[in-house]
């Protein structure tokens, strides 16, 4: 019986109240339940700030690393997926051989978005296969 009643003092210590520092000198003592003044909150303005994206340089990716929207397109086609978030794109291309991620970022601050990186599997597994050569398979 002992254990219970000291496995029961935590609960009891929360029911308890805490007593209130007083506040400054010559300030109102306040009641308990008042709700406190409103504090005037100042936020900083949102400043953007621009991160230049990493271009990737790989021998063979010449033709579509740099290319905006539409050159990519007259490239490949019509992508089968555009993905949007923020100022970024994401355009999906796909042939039998393989399919092809290319991820478009503006290379300056509100600038048009360029394609920076590429990805590229097979189109049956999934599995990775050379870019340059998955570029090579999808051209027009």
């Amino acid at each position: 019986m002992r254990k219970f009643a000291l496995l029961l003092l935590p609960l009891l210590g929360a029911c308890t109240t805490v007593p209130v520092a007083p506040g400054p000198p010559g300030a109102p003592a306040s009641r308990p339940g008042a709700t406190p003044p409103p504090q005037e909150v100042r936020v900083a303005p949102a400043t953007p700030s621009f991160r230049a994206p990493r271009v990737m340089n790989v021998p063979g990716l010449e033709s579509v690393i740099g290319r905006n929207e539409t050159a990519l397109a007259n490239l490949f086609g019509a992508p089968r997926l555009t993905v949007k978030e923020g100022d970024a794109k994401k355009l999906q291309f796909v042939g039998e051989a393989c399919v092809l991620d290319v991820y478009l970022y503006p290379l300056e601050p509100r600038g048009e978005p360029s394609a920076t990186y590429v990805d590229a599997r097979r189109a049956s597994d999934g599995l990775d296969v050379d870019r340059a050569a998955c570029v090579r398979a999808l051209r027009r």
